[in-house]
């Protein structure tokens, strides 16, 4: 496949994961790391077609901020492969706990699949709680189909609540819709909160602001798929590095910012 066909084809995908997202256009890539204006273009036309998965970013300034792109592609999917947020996830939850989640998480879904000895109750929101309840069921994990009203109370019940980050800065978390309500409900109950939080999802204040905006979280927030929480909400953050206490975690940001992609592209068609 051409590389602008092949990243006209991750951009134009929908539901697909952040991680192949990023695989399939790194690879793309590879066709502009000798054209520095091209590849500057081709990473705004991947953003604006996919304004909401904070990889794509980190993607994006990986590459335009690197001495050699090349070089870089390799790096950021070696990274990607090294990626051990479901195994990190999957052996820090403490036995035999039950354990609250939103919808139908992708790293933290994966990790509870391993464990048939939790319980999983399962906040059913954007018509996802059932499906993963159901392959939840498939795997032998004692599992419940929460509807959004008993919210409250599945989490009460709960050890844990395990929100997962779509992306994040230092300051807040972008997670999907319910995920604010079930913080708050947490911290009243005295419930850890903790997040689940893949490579790439941690972006710096200002390219975090410019995706929010890009993707047009902020117009009517109670109609999206995804919403903003306050960080401090979050008790631990579970990445590659382990688990960590949050406030130390979602400081520790490595993604550099290029200027370039905070640029309005309305012009891309």
């Amino acid at each position: 496949m051409h590389p602008i066909e092949r990243l006209r084809y991750v951009a134009r995908a929908s539901g697909v994961s952040h991680a192949l997202a990023v695989r399939e256009s790194a690879s793309a890539m590879r066709s502009f790391v000798r054209e520095p204006h091209a590849l500057v273009t081709a990473c705004r036309r991947m953003i604006d077609r996919q304004p909401a998965i904070a990889p794509l970013w980190w993607l994006g300034a990986r590459l335009l901020t690197a001495p050699d792109p090349a070089v870089e592609i390799e790096r950021v999917l070696a990274e990607l492969a090294d990626d051990s947020t479901v195994r990190e996830l999957e052996f820090a939850v403490p036995a035999n706990s039950s354990v609250c989640v939103i919808g139908w998480p992708d790293l933290v879904g994966e990790a509870l699949l391993r464990r048939g000895d939790l319980r999983v109750l399962v906040v059913d929101v954007r018509r996802e709680g059932s499906g993963f309840v159901a392959r939840l069921m498939q795997a032998d994990v004692d599992c419940d189909d929460v509807p959004v009203e008993g919210m409250a109370q599945a989490i009460a019940a709960s050890d844990l609540v395990i929100l997962e980050a779509s992306a994040a800065c230092p300051t807040e978390v972008l997670a999907v819709s319910g995920s604010y309500a079930a913080a708050v409900i947490a911290r009243r109950l005295e419930v850890p909160v903790w997040l689940g939080m893949g490579v790439g999802r941690l972006l710096p204040a200002n390219m975090y602001a410019a995706l929010v905006e890009r993707a047009g979280l902020d117009n009517e927030p109670w109609h999206q798929d995804n919403e903003r929480l306050p960080a401090d909400l979050v008790d631990v953050v579970i990445g590659s590095a382990g688990v960590r206490d949050a406030a130390v975690a979602l400081r520790d940001v490595t993604c550099p910012v290029a200027p370039e992609l905070m640029k309005d592209r309305r012009d891309i068609d």
